[in-house]
């Protein structure tokens, strides 16, 4: 039988998704979110799901952070140690972009508990795919297991008329997963209804089921729930 967790720990977690991207402005806190939102809501039972961030430690988050690598560090690490996660299906976290000492005291501090993988987040353009391309050589080098890869913001979906425009172009995430050697999981538009959801706080994934952004978030969450319990047992 196993034991039970302790409060204040990671030991009831069962998978630990990061969520990473190595260029700012990609949607990474959106698709934190509404994956953790799809995960819940995805499978044949509801999941239990938590979502960790970095700005969750600010003090005063409309003030600028102005700390040095050990006051940051030693933060992260008390907030997973001493945050009483009980029982999880999955933590999702959302990291800041880069590949700087935060992202590396996170997976050292991380690494302990529960089977971990990245999730890598790009957007469509040629810049943004080249910074990604360095997170993957992040993840390697740090011996983290790459989940998947997204591409968020792949088109505009017309407000009026539902019609999806590739406004940055498309295509650039799944080329990069190809080239890359990495699962790609799918791609995710711009839609107003998604963004309103944010600022509101409302349930994207049970309110907008017409949403294109819908599918595309779900598919998401299904292509994890399916590799996880065999790749990350």
């Amino acid at each position: 039988m196993e034991a039970a967790a302790e409060p204040g720990n990671l030991a009831g977690v069962r998978h630990i998704i990061l969520v990473l991207s190595g260029k700012g402005g990609v949607g990474k806190s959106t698709i934190s979110t509404e994956l953790a939102l799809a995960l819940r809501h995805a499978g044949k039972k509801e999941q239990s799901i938590s979502l960790m961030s970095v700005g969750f430690l600010l003090e005063k988050p409309d003030e600028a952070v102005v700390w040095r690598g050990p006051k940051k560090n030693a933060l992260i690490k008390q907030f997973v140690s001493d945050v009483a996660w009980g029982q999880l299906d999955y933590l999702v976290v959302d990291t800041p972009p880069g590949t700087s000492d935060e992202h590396m005291a996170t997976v050292d501090a991380l690494r302990p508990y529960s089977p971990l993988g990245a999730l890598v987040v790009t957007t469509p353009q040629a810049v943004s795919v080249g910074d990604v391309r360095r997170e993957l050589t992040f993840c390697r080098k740090t011996g983290l297991r790459v989940i998947g890869l997204v591409e968020n913001m792949s088109g505009f979906v017309c407000p009026h008329c539902a019609e999806c425009t590739n406004v940055f172009s498309r295509g650039g995430g799944e080329e990069l997963a190809r080239h890359a050697g990495v699962p790609f999981l799918g791609s995710v538009p711009l839609d107003p209804e998604l963004t309103r959801s944010l600022e509101e706080g409302r349930d994207f994934i049970r309110e907008f089921p017409k949403s294109p952004a819908f599918p595309a978030l779900s598919s998401i969450a299904q292509k994890i729930l399916n590799e996880t319990p065999a790749q990350l047992p």
